[in-house]
């Protein structure tokens, strides 16, 4: 049975646990640098969204190229198996649509819910809210996330998964943020890997906001610093 820790290739690097380890920049890396070349039009947000989303961080036309990709590699791994995708809620919603439309092949599909209870950005105590419908004993797995952050959240998914003894279980992000890692966790797929910025859109919020937008961006700092301060005044 895999364990979801996923493949890890290239140059070393460190991992939160201290133990050295491979890792590399994948060709879906998005950069914060700016391009000496000359480059498209940068995208703009939308006028409604400009007080609070200082940036597109990835567009849609980005998203959808690279979640066809995406698709098409998970096919190769799960060929000749019927899959079970299990979508952690509810943040996966945007991207969970788009990825499956693009599988062809057998699969069901169930979901888990989990929240998290904190002050602000940082994730506090986390609740499971649903638990699995299927019964996926002897299965594979495919687990479904938004981003994947500090890592404790599939820290404690993947063992609960485990205890109902699929067959294997993968592991597939939209999004990778390896900078905030406290958790020895890496996923098996990854739409693309950011830097450390605080992002919202294609399903992704911010105090249940921002979820509807099409695209990725990066959420201007002054929105969510008020929303901590008034918690704290609380």
């Amino acid at each position: 049975m895999g364990s979801g820790l996923g493949r890890m290739r290239g140059r070393k690097y460190f991992s939160a646990s201290g133990k050295k380890t491979l890792r590399f920049r994948p060709s879906h890396f998005v950069s914060t640098q700016p391009k000496t070349k000359k480059t498209k039009t940068k995208p703009t947000v939308p006028v409604r969204w400009r007080q609070e989303v200082e940036r597109i961080l990835i567009t849609d036309e980005q998203l959808a190229k690279r979640i066809k990709i995406l698709a098409r590699e998970i096919e190769k791994d799960f060929r000749g198996r019927e899959m079970v995708v299990v979508s952690l809620l509810s943040g996966t919603v945007m991207f969970l649509a788009d990825l499956i439309r693009h599988l062809n092949l057998p699969l069901r599909l169930d979901f888990i819910g989990v929240s998290s209870y904190g002050l602000g950005t940082e994730s506090g105590e986390l609740v499971f809210t649903k638990e699995l419908r299927l019964d996926v004993r002897g299965r594979d797995v495919l687990l479904v996330d938004d981003i994947l952050d500090t890592g404790k959240t599939m820290s404690r998914v993947l063992p609960k998964l485990e205890l109902l003894k699929p067959r294997r279980i993968k592991t597939c992000v939209l999004l990778d943020k390896p900078a905030r890692r406290t958790f020895d966790i890496e996923a098996d797929f990854v739409g693309f890997e950011i830097p450390d910025l605080f992002v919202v859109g294609y399903g992704l919020d911010f105090a249940e906001r921002y979820r509807n937008l099409p695209f990725v961006g990066v959420l201007h700092p002054h929105i969510y610093k008020e929303v901590i301060q008034r918690v704290i005044q609380k």
